[in-house]
């Protein structure tokens, strides 16, 4: 199997997610989630007081290795995908293989430098310094948010908040490497966006 930075970093980054496993108890709630590889995502969900609902959900595949599932959120009442609008949204990714903190800061660092023009990269050094800092190892099985407000950008794993900050154009890069014009993956993104 290749490094994880091959598998993250083809055109770069792998990064984020918590929130726990919803293990179904009944057929009722199992209509209120969508299931990936195995993961479950819920269909809508309340965070820090805003109601989000599914946009989409897929799994991003590099060569013959299934990387991760995600799904793509939206405050409630905001149907039509804008993943890099100044409205509430949230990115959730369930990992299938380890991944080394370092890793996560070196994919989401040369994506950006990729994505964006040289001013605008300096411009967002200081809140990618931050996030970098902030990543950790994750294992199969764990979870990354990533997460808008309309105020701040947070990144969580397994539902500890590990980053708070950044304005809506560090949300807007920081979505972009999956959802954006050139994301990580062309079909991942389409099916993120419910397309």
């Amino acid at each position: 199997m290749p490094s994880l930075t091959k598998i993250f970093v083809s055109r770069s980054v792998g990064v984020w997610l918590a929130g726990a496993l919803l293990l179904p108890g009944s057929s009722g709630l199992w209509a209120q989630t969508v299931s990936e590889e195995g993961e479950r995502f819920e269909r809508s969900l309340e965070e820090n007081g805003q109601r989000y609902e599914l946009i989409g959900s897929g799994v991003f595949t590099y060569m013959i290795w299934t990387a991760y599932a995600g799904a793509y959120y939206q405050v409630e009442g905001e149907t039509d995908p804008q993943p890099q609008r100044d409205i509430p949204r949230r990115l959730e990714l369930a990992y299938f293989h380890d991944i080394e903190a370092d890793e996560f800061a070196e994919a989401t660092t040369e994506t950006l430098q990729e994505a964006l023009s040289s001013s605008d990269f300096r411009a967002l050094e200081s809140d990618l310094e931050a996030i970098n800092d902030s990543y950790r190892d994750v294992a199969p099985g764990d979870r990354y948010v990533l997460s808008w407000d309309g105020d701040q950008l947070r990144l969580v794993l397994n539902g500890e908040t590990l980053f708070e900050g950044g304005d809506a154009a560090f949300a807007n890069a920081m979505f972009g490497i999956w959802l954006g014009e050139e994301p990580l993956g062309d079909d991942f993104r389409d099916a993120l966006l419910g397309r």
